[in-house]
């Protein structure tokens, strides 16, 4: 079958090859002429103004003429056309170069005739690459609605036809690569059995980028490829559903954290009014709040797209680190928990401000809620080669093997602190943040009882996704 199969297929991507090729190049040369042919006018254009003023009664050492002449001598000159103003009896108002008349047959007489009926020229006959034509465009010039004269630019195609001929060997040469793939393609069809897959594969590749109603007809090939056909509608099905009810949580969520956010933030620029201007906890407050409908928003983005897109920016980590760690000091000293920072004094990284300041809100607040009242939580900021560290450690109860495998999964929460207060969201979406800038957050135990996260942000730009 497949020496039946090559040549008909090789056979109709060369005709399919030649269908498309042919027109596109046919286009392309049309294009350079009508570019050519627009700029030629715009140039007529340019002397018919030029030249509308001139009356025969204008003496010859007129300065309109003495400037229209010497445009046109540049003109020729620095693009090697011919052009020319010349009265109905032919006679010239202005040429260059001077060696030139207008010829008595041809395009170019053609061209002048037509504008003397007060109308541009047509355009010219294609000129195709293997041809040494030039292209004439003439336009009338009016004055008090009478023809008085008529510009003829006669311009040559070389460069126009070398770029039609450059542009044609790209048009081949894809053509010949787009042969050469077709004749590899048709080379690795195996026959009708592979069929099935290559549906199977195009419906995957559509769940893949959204259209999640895509699904296989199981109803064709082998029992296996039915019976993985099914499975495959099995699936999609379910990741339709899960996506559905994330959705939902989304509309939700907007719904009542937007709204009180607002009244909220609302509320606090009506206490600021009453307050004396420049006070730094209402300012601090106003901050906080904002801060607060930004990771908001980065939360529900997250839950549309998987992950926020990174607004990644140099920064030094450890002021950065500070002020976090002083926002959350009066949790800490309520409980009586030693909240501390140490570590190198500057240290710069790729982050994203806003998404690291949520994942150590997230670590940190974790922290401060299972540390017992004496103990220490030790931040510890630590450059390195590749990357930035911020180490969380604590001296709560910690976790087991078992647990750190699971921690960081969203809406999971150990069964030994099921009466602490959260919802299981706060570190997976600090890992899913952090993982749009190209960073990490681990965890592992603080010997001998605790846990340690380590948050990592890389020193160099990593790549767009």
């Amino acid at each position: 079958m497949r020496a039946r199969l090559l040549p008909l297929l090789i056979t109709l991507m060369a005709a399919v090859l030649l269908t498309l090729g042919l027109p596109l190049a046919v286009s392309v040369a049309a294009a350079e002429q009508q570019r050519l042919v627009i700029d030629r006018i715009d140039d007529t254009a340019r002397f018919a103004a030029l030249a509308q003023s001139i009356t025969d009664t204008v003496p010859a050492n007129d300065e309109r003429r003495q400037t229209l002449a010497t445009d046109l001598e540049v003109y020729a000159a620095v693009y090697g056309i011919r052009a020319g103003i010349f009265h109905r009896n032919d006679q010239a108002l202005a040429k260059a170069p001077q060696t030139w008349t207008l010829p008595e047959t041809g395009a170019g007489r053609t061209a002048f005739n037509e504008a003397l009926l007060g109308r541009r020229s047509h355009d010219p006959p294609q000129v195709w690459p293997w041809q040494r034509g030039r292209v004439v465009v003439a336009s009338p010039v009016v004055r008090d609605g009478d023809v008085v004269a008529v510009v003829v630019i006669d311009s040559p195609t070389d460069e126009m036809r070398s770029r039609i001929l450059r542009t044609w060997l790209l048009i081949a040469l894809g053509e010949a690569l787009a042969m050469l793939v077709a004749v590899g393609a048709a080379v690795r069809l195996t026959g009708w059995v592979l069929l099935p897959v290559r549906v199977l594969d195009a419906a995957t590749h559509d769940i893949a980028v959204g259209r999640m109603r895509s699904r296989v007809a199981a109803a064709g090939g082998p029992p296996e490829l039915r019976r993985l056909a099914r499975s495959f509608n099995e699936m999609a099905d379910n990741v339709e559903d899960v996506l559905e009810q994330q959705r939902a949580f989304v509309a939700d969520a907007s719904h009542q954290l937007r709204n009180p956010l607002a009244a909220l933030l609302l509320r606090i620029e009506l206490l600021a009014l009453e307050l004396p201007e420049g006070n730094e906890e209402i300012a601090a407050v106003r901050t906080e709040g904002k801060r607060l409908a930004r990771v908001l928003d980065d939360l529900l983005d997250l839950a549309l797209a998987e992950h926020a897109e990174a607004d990644l920016q140099l920064i030094d980590i450890v002021p950065l680190t500070a002020e976090r760690v002083a926002s959350w000091r009066p949790m800490a000293d309520g409980k009586g928990v030693r909240l501390v920072q140490d570590g190198a004094p500057a240290a710069t990284a790729w982050a994203d401000p806003v998404a690291l300041s949520s994942a150590l809100d997230a670590v940190i607040d974790n922290a401060l809620k299972f540390t017992p009242a004496g103990e220490d939580v030790r931040v510890t900021v630590t450059p390195g080669a590749a990357a930035t560290t911020v180490v969380v450690a604590d001296r709560g109860p910690g976790l087991t093997e078992q647990e750190l495998e699971r921690v960081g999964d969203r809406f999971w929460r150990s069964t030994r602190h099921q009466n602490v207060s959260g919802s299981g969201l706060g570190l997976s979406i600090s890992r899913v943040l952090l993982a749009a800038g190209g960073g990490s957050i681990t965890y592992e135990q603080h010997e001998p009882h605790g846990l340690r996260v380590t948050v990592s942000v890389p020193r160099d730009l990593p790549p767009v996704p």
